[in-house]
């Protein structure tokens, strides 16, 4: 179990890390997408736009070491639900949005088959939180010395 833990944790963490990489330095681009959905006030939007990639990459770090793992796995599980939301929402309203999951040029549109990844991401990512921290993780390291 603990190697399947390991490998989900190496394939989300790092799926988080190059996403948040092709964001970073983009954040009109990023914010013009978010906007797109027409879910959050334009207050939010230009704040989340800066912030979202480098919390991409963080978050992407913690799962690769293992740190922190039951607590970032979660959050990230909530994340992905979230992004399912938003993406649900703008294809059942009939909006063809951009999805911009891998930065400015990631033209794919929010459809269905987006929906169900980040469900699927949303899934693995609980399945790390549940079974956490996996083999090769620093949480193991912090809590022997503990």
């Amino acid at each position: 179990m603990d190697t399947g833990v390991l490998i989900v944790r190496l394939l989300v963490g790092g799926l988080l890390i190059v996403a948040g990489a092709l964001k970073v330095g983009h954040p009109s681009d990023l914010a013009a997408t978010i906007a797109g959905f027409r879910l959050l006030p334009p207050a939010v939007v230009g704040p989340l736009a800066l912030a979202l990639p480098y919390v991409e990459l963080v978050f992407g770090a913690y799962l690769v070491a293992g740190l922190l793992t039951r607590v970032v796995a979660t959050i990230v599980a909530l994340q992905f639900l979230l992004y399912a939301g938003a993406i649900a929402s703008a294809v059942l309203r009939g909006i063809p949005a951009n999805c911009g999951c891998f930065g400015p040029n990631d033209a794919s549109v929010a459809d269905w088959p987006h929906v169900a990844f980040d469900l699927v991401l949303a899934s693995a990512s609980a399945f790390v939180a549940y079974n956490a921290p996996g083999a090769l993780a620093l949480d193991r390291r912090i809590g022997r010395r503990a």
